[in-house]
Order: structure tokens, then sequence, then C-alpha cells
């Protein structure tokens, strides 16, 4: 879908269409000037008159804003969380899901064109608190003061603990699923090798793949392998392939054709500059930066047991920094994807939260 440009303020759209909202030229943290500045974002249900009922829901590396299929045809990435009748029911809250500052789904990035050609490596590096901002900038577009909750897994439970922290007078509450108080030298290492694998593919050309019509496709599709063995559990893998080779081509485990399946799906989809700026965003996030006292409304944190890229007792820190109201440990086998996979123990949880 194309998006379309809205003017401010604007409060109803149809359910699942991708609109866009110009928030100016921006200013990031390190001081780079974005012009032009543009956030895409998906809107589900309706604002009540007291503009109470609005949840804010943050998508993880790769995703977008389409959480759920709403009137569209196509399903979204938490299509058994959100929806009518589902654990953040669109009939209840107005639900708006945006697509992160410096993605490749409709807002502003490395693949935005400006006279014809992409901005690659002139797009400056954001952080989290770039995002969020940019983020708050739609919702006084929409009209919401206060968001009744601000939900996010993985990068989006990083951007949900930024909102919160960052403007805690916005937000009731705040659940985070799978994402830390800050990267550990784990998690920047694993950043690294899969920076290291875009940026050494002959195409990368420093960023700017686009000046030579090609794209790094081969660095991006093995930058999302190392990152996808983050995200399932050792246990689920065994359990899944074990030893077996794919029929018909000895020497080709089934696990490797997984993978292999994996890079496809995503170098088809995504930038790999945008992958690499959310990425580094992602790296460097700590909320406890500048911050003498952490404030974050009515938080709840979720953990999985078997998270090797965000391990429970890395998760459970946050908990504990940020005075959480609660902290579950969800029981799964698919590791760090468990907050997409594990809908039904996400969707009590979020029930409960959200009353």
């Amino acid at each position: 879908m194309r998006p379309h440009a809205v003017k401010s303020p604007l409060t109803h759209g149809a359910d699942g269409t991708v609109r866009t909202c110009c928030i100016g030229d921006f200013v990031t943290e390190n001081g780079d000037v974005i012009p032009d500045a543009h956030i895409a974002f998906e809107t589900f249900g309706t604002l009540n008159a007291q503009g109470t009922n609005a949840i804010l829901i943050e998508h993880a590396l790769t995703g977008d804003s389409h959480v759920t299929a709403g009137a569209s045809d196509t399903s979204g990435w938490w299509e058994d969380v959100v929806g009518p009748g589902k654990a953040i029911d669109t009939r209840e809250f107005f639900v708006v899901c945006t697509n992160v500052l410096g993605g490749c789904n409709g807002s502003t990035g490395p693949s935005t064109p400006v006279d014809d050609i992409e901005l690659g490596a002139a797009f400056p590096q954001v952080s989290i608190r770039d995002m969020v901002r940019a983020e708050a900038l739609v919702a006084d577009a929409l009209g919401i003061e206060r968001f009744y909750a601000v939900v996010g897994g993985s990068l989006g439970g990083a951007r949900a603990t930024e909102f919160a922290a960052t403007q805690p007078h916005r937000v009731e509450r705040t659940v985070v699923l799978a994402a830390p108080a800050y990267s550990s030298a784990d998690n920047i290492a694993w950043a690294h090798t899969q920076l290291q694998a875009i940026q050494l593919d002959p195409n990368y050309h420093g960023g700017n793949y686009a000046h030579h019509s090609v794209k790094p496709l081969y660095g991006l599709g093995l930058a999302r392998q190392i990152a996808h063995l983050t995200y399932r559990s050792g246990d689920e893998l065994d359990g899944r392939f074990g030893r077996e080779h794919q029929p018909s081509m000895p020497g080709y485990y089934q696990v490797q054709s997984y993978l292999d399946y994996q890079a496809g799906k995503l170098v088809g989809r995504f930038d790999a500059q945008s992958y690499c700026v959310l990425t580094r965003a992602l790296r460097d996030h700590d909320v406890r930066r500048g911050r003498s006292q952490l404030t974050v409304p009515g938080l709840h944190v979720v953990s999985l047991s078997s998270d090797r890229l965000y391990p429970p007792s890395q998760v459970k820190e946050l908990a504990g920094l940020a005075g959480a109201h609660s902290y579950t440990e969800v029981e799964t086998d698919a590791g760090h994807d468990g907050f997409l996979t594990e809908s039904a123990e996400v969707s009590k949880i979020l029930r409960s939260v959200l009353g």
C-alpha cells in the first residue's frame, strides 16, 4: 500500500491503512538534521471522546506498522493478540502502531529517495530516544495527550521503556516483553557480527549501494541468519530439525535450509542500511543513560525462559531498576521469538494488565 500524507490533527482512519505523518525537520540527539521527516503509522479502532483509550504498540527490529489486519486482507505480525475480541481489543482501544524512524516501511530512513537517489549512508544514526520522540510527535498529530498503555517486545520493548521514561506524563502503563534495560557485552557482540556481515559484502559500498545499482543481499542474509540463531532456542532447533538432511540433498541439513529460508525472506523486504541503523540503535540502548532516577509508569515486564538474546536474568534486571509492578517469566522452548509465538500466554498477561 502506498502511504498517504495526513494533516494534523487526525483522529480516525481506515483500520490497517498505512498513512504518513510529517514531523518536520527532525534534529537527532547527535545534532544531525533529518529534513522533512515522515513517520508511517496505522491505527485500529476509534479514539474515544475523552482521548483515554489509546494504546501505542512498538514493533521489533524488522517489523512494521501492520500489527494486525484491520480492514485489510493482510494479516499483521501480532494477529493473535491485537484485534476485535482479542487481548488488545480494537473495539475497546484505539491502537496506534508506527514504523520506526530509520526504518524502510514508509518512515524516513536510508532508503528514502532524495532527488531520485536513496539517502544511504547520508541518513544519520538515530537513537532509541530519537525514535520515541518522533513517535510522540505522531501522537500529537493524532490528538493523543496520554496513552492508556505503551506495549512492545524486543526493539519495541526498548522503545516502550524509553517512551515511558522520557515522557512519563504521557503514559499510564507500560508493558515490556523480552527487552533489557541496556545492551550487554554479549548483545553488543551479536550486533557487531551482524553489522560486519553486511559491511563486508562487496556490494555494500559504505552504505551507498543504491548509487551503484546493487544491494548487499548476501551480507544482509547472513546478518539475518546470525540474528535468527539468537531468536530461537537450541532445544527448539534440535527438536524441529535434529541432524536430518533435506530430502535428495545429502550434506545439506534441514536447519541450514531453515536459516537460508529466513535469510531469503528478509532480503526480499528489508533494506540493509536500515538494518544497520536499527541494529546500532539497539546496540547502544541504555535506559539508565543520563538519568539519576528511572521512572517508568505502571511497568510490567515479561521475559521468556529460553531467550538466549535477552535471558530472563537480564530482563528481570529492568524490572528491578525501574520498580516494575509485575515481572512474569513465560515458560517456552521458542526462545526470544516467544513474545510473538506464545500468543495465548502473552494474551493472558496483557488482559490482566489492561484490565
